[in-house]
């Protein structure tokens, strides 16, 4: 019998009376480290502008001449002076980014003509790679554009003694009351910005300390009981410091080159945190700390396509390609604030 062209009734039945005792992969069950999808942190923190050019402007109103008082009492048979209102533009420019990985179609074969699909399957496997590495690079470009000192207008760095300007306690330090830290930030976003600050984004050392913090354990400590104790959670802490949402951003990669020692590491600094303004979604009129511009280059109604295409006759092989447009943009800098060395660990 030419196992080549055996049905998979054939197989079973080869298999039953031990006729054929084939080396194959199962296809019920793989095993990949594929990172959970809520741990991406890139499109929740700023909002998402899908742009049908690649590079455009948008209008930035002037905020010192909106918040200036320009009314005046008519004078007698005249009128006030007019005002000026001065507008200004901004622009984007999206940038195009593809990865490429291949399958060899011979390897394939004994899988696929055996009707051993699913995980067996090297296309639907390079695929989910695919996906996963586009995902992930956006993760690092948004920590190398957002979460890092020197980005934005209003930063503080944490010390553990001698605090002045624009320093902090570290939040694992016993005079740390980060909760009468955080709202005053968010009194000065509201004064100088206009906004009230909506979302904290926090390191994954940083929220560790802010859970172990003693000034923010007392404040939750006589909600718990013996049964269920009192824990600090996003939650708790997004109640504590008033905003709407606190992320964790605990999005990990390996920083070594190819074939060196794995090297593991969180993608946003695991000491920082980020304090901003950000509506749900991106509006006319409406400001927001930063924007996410992304550019659906393939006309399909994606700003991120997963495609495969042959490779030259005789190879064998075919690809899958990822590609992915986008432009991470600052808007209003005044409206985040960036907390750098957060914690001594």
């Amino acid at each position: 019998m030419n196992q080549s062209t055996l049905t998979p009734f054939e197989i079973q039945k080869s298999l039953a009376t031990g006729g054929w005792n084939p080396n194959i992969y199962l296809t019920n069950v793989s095993v990949a480290e594929f990172q959970q999808p809520d741990d991406f942190v890139a499109y929740k923190v700023f909002p998402i502008v899908l742009v049908q050019l690649p590079t455009s402007k948008f209008y930035k109103f002037s905020k010192a001449d909106l918040a200036r008082s320009t009314m005046a009492e008519k004078p007698t048979f005249g009128t006030v002076s007019p005002t000026q209102w001065a507008s200004d533009t901004d622009d984007y420019c999206v940038k195009v980014y593809q990865g490429i990985w291949g399958v060899d179609q011979i390897s394939g074969l004994t899988y696929q003509r055996s009707g051993a699909l699913g995980a067996a399957n090297p296309m639907i496997g390079k695929a989910k790679v695919a996906a996963e590495q586009t995902k992930l690079f956006m993760d690092i470009m948004f920590a190398q554009k957002f979460f890092k000192a020197g980005v934005w207008a209003n930063e503080y760095a944490g010390k553990t003694s001698n605090i002045s300007g624009n320093q902090f306690y570290q939040f694992d330090n016993a005079n740390s009351d980060p909760v009468s830290f955080i709202h005053g930030l968010i009194r000065d976003m509201k004064k100088g910005g206009r906004r009230k600050a909506n979302k904290l984004s926090l390191g994954a050392n940083t929220f560790t300390a802010l859970m172990n913090n003693e000034a923010i354990k007392e404040r939750v400590k006589y909600g718990g009981t013996t049964t269920n104790p009192a824990t600090v959670n996003e939650k708790v802490l997004a109640e504590l410091f008033g905003v709407d949402e606190v992320l964790v951003l605990e999005s990990t990669y390996n920083k070594a080159a190819q074939g060196q020692a794995e090297n593991m590491d969180y993608i946003c600094d695991a000491n920082g945190a980020l304090l901003t303004y950000t509506p749900n979604s991106a509006a006319i009129d409406e400001p927001s700390a930063g924007y996410i511009f992304t550019w659906d280059m393939l006309g399909n109604g994606q700003p991120m396509a997963v495609t495969n295409f042959l490779g030259q006759p005789g190879t064998h092989s075919e690809f899958v390609e990822a590609l992915c447009s986008f432009d991470m943009k600052q808007v209003s800098k005044d409206l985040a604030v960036y907390l750098s060395d957060c914690t001594s660990k």
